[in-house]
């Protein structure tokens, strides 16, 4: 079962395709260009359409989704973290 979707192997966070990731669950992802896949181990729950680190980011890291920028790390996040707003915020202002 596919449970979060990556567009390239460069990217840093995958987007959660299915309802009821819980912590601690091992979710395997998608990665579309190259057609592999990948395990992760979730830090917390993540609601569906929301993304899920598979690097880890520091403090002004680049967060990389479908192959493109869409923010700046504001607090670390592991690998297996949800991340949203509360770690990433945008570059545009």
């Amino acid at each position: 079962m596919i449970h979060f979707v990556v567009h390239d192997e460069g990217d840093s966070v995958g987007v959660v395709v299915v309802e009821g990731v819980k912590a601690g669950e091992d979710v395997t992802g998608w990665i579309m260009e190259q057609d592999k896949t990948l395990v992760v181990k979730t830090k917390g729950d993540i609601p569906i359409g929301h993304k899920l680190a598979i690097k880890a980011l520091g403090k002004d890291d680049t967060v990389i989704k479908y192959g493109v920028d869409i923010g700046r790390v504001v607090a670390p996040i592991a690998v297996g973290e949800h991340a949203h707003v509360h770690n990433i915020k945008t570059k545009r202002w």
